[in-house]
């Protein structure tokens, strides 16, 4: 199969998954379990790794969410690319800075579009030392 460029960022897949993405950001800050579990597809080869966790499979991404402690501070989102392949698969980054820490934050998540709309299928969230 070969992706012709003009099905690379298709104007209405990017807005599809921009408002998804924005609307999974709100889902995290407010710790909305439900929501959250329900961005991610359902699936054993789902894998996330975050700042000091993995879960392999939508079950641990499940047992994962449900550990863990609405969060205490904010997260301010930089420099967001959505970026489309055709018009079911987008990836999407940023950076953000939390209000906790002087660390850097980067996140990816790969958004693949399914019968029951857009679903996260892999993402890595990573904290670094702020440039100088």
């Amino acid at each position: 199969m070969t992706l012709i460029s003009s099905h690379i960022n298709l104007h209405e897949v990017v807005q599809e998954v921009t408002r998804t993405f924005l609307a999974y950001e709100s889902a995290l800050m407010r710790n909305d379990t439900e929501a959250l579990n329900a961005y991610f597809w359902q699936s054993p080869s789902t894998t996330r790794y975050g700042i000091h966790d993995r879960q392999l499979g939508h079950d641990a991404l499940v047992a994962y969410r449900a550990s863990v402690a609405a969060p205490d501070f904010t997260r301010t989102l930089h420099d967001v690319r959505i970026t489309s392949f055709g018009s079911d698969l987008a990836v999407a980054m940023c950076e953000f800075k939390r209000s906790d820490t002087t660390l850097h934050g980067f996140q990816t998540q790969t958004w693949v579009r399914m019968k029951e709309g857009w679903r996260i299928v892999s993402a890595h969230v990573s904290m670094t030392p702020s440039p100088t």
